[in-house]
């Protein structure tokens, strides 16, 4: 049963959408946006901290500069500590952070990757209170002016539909990253599905939800029905590998169903029984994004993963 508070509150939403519907949707699109607070960690996260502390703490901390304040990236060198190893890319999701990824970190640099890792804004070690597409693809392609061209991006829920749109280019403004190949992990591949979803949660009405997604347009300079990954993927044809749970609860299995379909170039890899967050701990999984990422063809060229001009932290 809803509380007692969330019920005000979506009553507020729903009078307010029809008193002031833009100034109803930009603030909306706020609370969208806003990022959990970081010190706010469940027992279940503080022990998947505790576990993935010691190969943190092997990374070398990059503070990369965004008009939002500093992203920080975390720098793995690959086993061997070869410098002309190619650079992976690894996102993670909402709420989330860097560290959570630590199962396919670990495993990629074992397979010979260079593996950077981004704090997205409002998450881990990085600045801020909130995030959304337009803000996390630029983070994306700072990373790639200083550790790229990458011959891979691995991304984690909303981490995965950021990898997409950065690989496509979908933000006005900010060039297309390069990558060899994508991995898309529990991903959503509806922008506007989800958008639909949080408007019908507060109770939007018709006028305040298109001020909702007109603040998409704004940020992003383009509409939000642009924003479905599968129509991406099937358009720009990147090498990509689906993983995802059956039963997931947070992003439906369909959605995965939806990227390899309509043309894009991808493939699928069921992880039954893993639902949308122990599916990053899985050593099965993790294995099977390194052997995608090591199949020929599908590693960047020696040196690509010599560029180190970075911020030191």
């Amino acid at each position: 049963m809803a509380s007692f508070g969330f019920m005000v509150i979506r009553g507020l939403f729903a009078l307010a959408g029809e008193v002031a519907p833009r100034l109803t949707g930009r603030v909306a699109f706020g609370l969208f946006s806003r990022t959990p607070p970081p010190g706010r960690l469940s027992r279940r996260e503080r022990e998947a901290l505790a576990r993935s502390a010691g190969l943190m703490e092997e990374a070398r901390r990059h503070r990369l500069r965004l008009p939002g304040g500093c992203v920080v990236a975390h720098d793995f060198a690959p086993e061997g500590g070869s410098r002309r190893a190619p650079a992976a890319l690894v996102l993670h999701g909402w709420g989330s952070r860097a560290a959570h990824m630590a199962t396919v970190i670990d495993e990629l640099r074992r397979a010979g990757f260079r593996v950077i890792a981004l704090d997205l804004p409002g998450h881990g070690e990085s600045a801020g209170r909130s995030l959304n597409m337009a803000s996390a693809v630029r983070a994306v392609q700072m990373a790639d002016q200083w550790f790229g061209p990458f011959a891979a991006i691995v991304g984690h829920s909303f981490g995965g539909a950021v990898a997409a749109n950065a690989i496509v280019g979908s933000i006005a403004g900010v060039p297309p990253v390069g990558a060899g190949r994508l991995v898309l992990v529990s991903a959503p591949s509806s922008m506007p599905a989800l958008f639909s979803d949080f408007g019908a949660f507060l109770d939007l009405g018709a006028r305040a939800q298109m001020a909702l997604a007109e603040r998409v347009r704004e940020l992003t300079g383009r509409p939000l029905e642009e924003f479905v990954v599968a129509d991406q993927l099937a358009a720009h044809r990147v090498p990509a590998l689906v993983v995802h749970a059956p039963d997931d609860k947070e992003v439906p299995a369909r959605e995965a169903e939806s990227l390899v379909r309509g043309g894009a170039d991808a493939r699928l890899h069921w992880a039954p029984g893993l639902g949308h967050r122990r599916i990053l701990a899985d050593p099965g999984v993790a294995r099977a994004i390194a052997e995608f990422l090591t199949e020929p063809g599908g590693a960047a060229p020696a040196g690509a993963g010599d560029q180190l001009l970075c911020f030191g932290s």
